[in-house]
């Protein structure tokens, strides 16, 4: 597959219900545009706020901390200690690991992720879950499509500060 071809043009992955092949892609693909717009950029830059928004370094932790924690939604789990740890710390730049090990990270809970989705059975898909210490309620369905859109929507962000800081 040519790597400007996006994931949701390069046919079903295999194993992967047909239902959650387009939050596969969507996953897949945040971690190929995390690599390329990070592939030259300056370490020393990883933590910096431009305008008071939040830094590259915030979004590649988070990128890995909201797939984990969705994912342990999905599974009908409570999240850990060392979870509301990792969230409390996701903007936290002192001894953060660097970009390269940040992005390695994610790409590890993407592959996860992608291993649960292969397991899932989808008549569980449409099970209640519920979110957080309100228990608001989803669906399973609705956890892992939220992770691919959030997912996205943090590379999306993450772009445009990597543009700003490079530019």
């Amino acid at each position: 597959m040519s790597s400007k071809q996006e994931y949701w043009l390069s046919g079903p992955i295999p194993d992967v219900p047909a239902l959650l092949q387009p939050a596969a892609h969507a996953l897949l693909q945040s971690v190929r545009e995390v690599k390329e717009y990070l592939s030259d950029f300056p370490e020393e830059q990883l933590w910096e706020k431009p305008f008071g928004r939040a830094s590259v370094g915030f979004h590649l932790n988070h990128l890995t901390g909201v797939l984990d924690r969705l994912l342990t939604y999905a599974k009908e789990e409570t999240l850990t200690d060392i979870q509301f740890q990792f969230l409390k710390n996701e903007g936290n730049g002192e001894k953060a690991p660097s970009s390269r090990k940040l992005i390695l990270d994610f790409e590890h809970k993407v592959d996860e992720a992608l291993a649960y989705f292969k397991n899932i059975p989808e008549t569980t898909l449409t099970d209640e879950r519920f979110v957080g210490r309100k228990k608001l309620p989803t669906t399973v369905i609705g956890l892992l499509f939220h992770a691919a859109e959030h997912s996205q929507r943090h590379v999306g962000q993450l772009l445009v500060t990597v543009s700003v800081l490079k530019g």
